[in-house]
């Protein structure tokens, strides 16, 4: 059964920084990508940065310089992702994805919030 679990959100004063996580298992495939997507309120669902097997990252324009995503790899490819969240401003505010693909499928995690008071 895959699974993906995001932890690592709550509340931080603008100009803090916080450190999610994300574990996957159960992945029967090498894992191509894994991504960090954010949702605040009355907003579409937006990515914030991925990070592609080969090792290349991309990243929304609003958090690059501030934010950095990275991985770790076990025996089975990458499996674990962070997202590194510096200089958080209010508009970081929204609750925080991880979407992990494998071969032409993927799964979400169940999300974490992430508030940055002004």
């Amino acid at each position: 059964q895959v699974q993906v679990v995001e932890s690592g959100g709550g509340l931080v004063q603008a100009g803090g920084s916080l450190r999610l996580s994300c574990a996957a298992s159960g992945i029967p495939l090498s894992v191509n990508v894994i991504a960090w997507y954010r949702q605040a309120p009355g907003r579409e669902r937006e990515l914030v940065a991925a990070m592609n097997r080969d090792g290349s990252q991309n990243y929304l324009d609003s958090v690059k310089g501030r934010f950095t995503i990275s991985t770790i790899s076990s025996a089975n490819g990458m499996d674990t992702g962070y997202l590194q969240m510096n200089s958080l401003q209010p508009e970081d505010t929204a609750v925080y994805y991880c979407n992990v693909m494998w071969g032409p499928r993927s799964s979400w995690g169940q999300g974490t919030q992430v508030t940055v008071s002004s």
